[in-house]
């Protein structure tokens, strides 16, 4: 798929994002916009998956170890085809099978049920592990928050992945710079995420984490890697393409009501005009 297509697809995924949310009156837009690029391109262009047999045992694995950003999650799961759109707007809703957390049990397409921050890296670990073990090709990714690093479970997974040169791990952490409580430097600071990764022995590829054509280089590059895991550390802008969101960490955990929603979806549908002139 070229370039401008999944731009396009990212800015779809955004406005399900803030529709969804919306439609909850609760939830965690902030996160789920700033990694709607590296949603967009997994369920578009990396992951071998298919929507008409989610289970499909060869199918590769992705595990939203930032549980909270499941309107991220559910939005590409919908716009790739696991189930309607239109179910969107019953996210966190009573009787909903879109949770405000992602559940393996109930959502077409989630392979692991997270939420708790710091276990969802270590159930990709175990997953990997297992491929490993049963001589099976598929691959396993798990996107991280950069406040979730903060968990020392994190590191554990990490270690256990490369004692056992876990070349079919992918690690994606969403490097917004923000949390719940604010700048993540300023709450416990995980920096340098780099230089952390590579002393646990990951092969790391820094990048810019809305910007397509990285994107497409570093997975291009992990498939390369022999005998480590990658992490791929993505510098991204937390409430990306919602003019009153961005940067802001007020947006980790709240709803728009009606008039910043109408604000929002203006937002977008101007990012659609523009890409649409292109």
């Amino acid at each position: 798929m070229d370039k401008l297509k999944l731009m396009k697809l990212a800015n779809e995924i955004r406005k399900d994002i803030v529709v969804s949310v919306h439609s909850a009156k609760a939830g965690h837009p902030g996160g789920s916009l700033s990694a709607a690029e590296l949603f967009t391109y997994l369920y578009f262009e990396e992951l071998n998956i298919d929507p008409e047999n989610p289970a499909k045992p060869d199918r590769d694995r992705f595990v939203l170890s930032k549980g909270h950003t499941a309107p991220g999650l559910y939005a590409a799961l919908a716009e790739r085809g696991f189930f309607p759109k239109e179910d969107l707007v019953t996210l966190r809703h009573v009787g909903s099978y879109l949770q405000g957390h992602p559940d393996m049990k109930s959502v077409p397409g989630v392979d692991m049920s997270s939420g708790s921050l710091g276990q969802g890296i270590s159930a990709a670990v175990g997953m990997a592990l297992a491929a490993k073990i049963y001589g099976d090709d598929y691959r396993v990714y798990t996107l991280l928050g950069d406040g979730e690093i903060q968990e020392g479970q994190v590191w554990e997974a990490a270690m256990l992945a490369a004692h056992h040169n876990l070349d079919n791990l992918v690690v994606i952490v969403d490097n917004n710079n923000l949390q719940i409580d604010g700048e993540i430097d300023k709450v416990n600071s995980p920096y340098p995420i780099d230089k952390k990764f590579e002393a646990f022995r990951f092969h790391v590829i820094n990048i810019d984490g809305n910007d397509f054509d990285q994107i497409d280089a570093a997975f291009k590059e992990a498939k390369t890697v022999k005998g480590q895991p990658t992490a791929i550390i993505a510098k991204t802008m937390k409430g990306k393409g919602v003019s009153f969101m961005e940067n802001n960490a007020d947006w980790h955990g709240k709803a728009p009501n009606d008039d910043e929603f109408k604000i929002a979806m203006e937002d977008l549908e101007k990012e659609g005009e523009a890409l649409c002139q292109m």
